[in-house]
């Protein structure tokens, strides 16, 4: 049997007929494995992309986490005040007339005069409706004739809270027919020209004025 010159390549036997493989090389196998990691790695950096340029818009709705909780749209302090009537009305907004019970008065029949006091604002607030506030004044042409405060006694305040659009009418009371002064108060005053004379009341309330009086005849 002729000897193998030393040196000369020889295949080296493995059991079951295998050679070993080709140095530098691995079996192929393990290429597709690396193959399906790389794949792998790169659809996750696909994902992770793909989520970082939506989840900033998909979140737009929802509250920041940390939020300053005080930029929430609560209601103020002074819409506050002013849904529970303690604000002050504005005296522009306060809307008086003027009110008889009827248009026209025979012998011996006394006028009852009141007015009435509603809100034109938006919002309840509060204003002074007490008879120290209130103000009638009859006039006859340009002649003034009789106003409540010459000889008002015991007048009295009274904060009232003002609903939006509701009317208040005030207590009627009667006017004596007679011309009025701070100093015929306690005097006996006569009766006013009648024989169907034309005179016209007008009310305010504060710094409130009626914007129109009302005529009435005395006969």
């Amino acid at each position: 049997m002729p000897r193998a010159h030393p040196g000369s390549p020889r295949a080296r036997a493995y059991p079951g007929g295998m050679t070993s493989q080709q140095p530098g090389r691995l079996p192929a196998s393990v290429y597709r494995r690396r193959r399906l990691v790389v794949g792998l790695g790169v659809l996750a950096v696909v994902v992770v992309i793909v989520l970082l340029i939506v989840r900033p818009g998909a979140g737009a709705g929802e509250n920041p986490k940390g939020a300053d909780a005080s930029k929430s749209p609560d209601p103020s302090a002074s819409e506050t005040a002013k849904s529970d009537g303690s604000t002050p009305c504005d005296p522009a907004a306060i809307q008086l007339t003027p009110v008889t019970d009827k248009e026209s008065y025979q012998p011996g029949e006394t006028p009852m005069i009141s007015m009435t006091i509603k809100n034109a604002g938006a919002a309840a607030c509060t204003f002074d409706v007490g008879t120290a506030a209130q103000l009638y004044a009859i006039v006859s042409g340009s002649d003034p004739i009789w106003n409540s405060r010459d000889c008002q006694s015991d007048p009295q305040p009274l904060e009232q809270v003002l609903e939006p659009g509701i009317e208040l009418t005030t207590t009627p009371f009667a006017w004596d027919r007679t011309r009025s002064s701070a100093d015929t108060c306690e005097a006996d005053r006569p009766q006013v020209t009648a024989g169907g004379a034309t005179y016209r009341l007008s009310v305010s309330l504060g710094e409130a004025t009626s914007a129109s009086d009302v005529a009435f005849l005395l006969f």
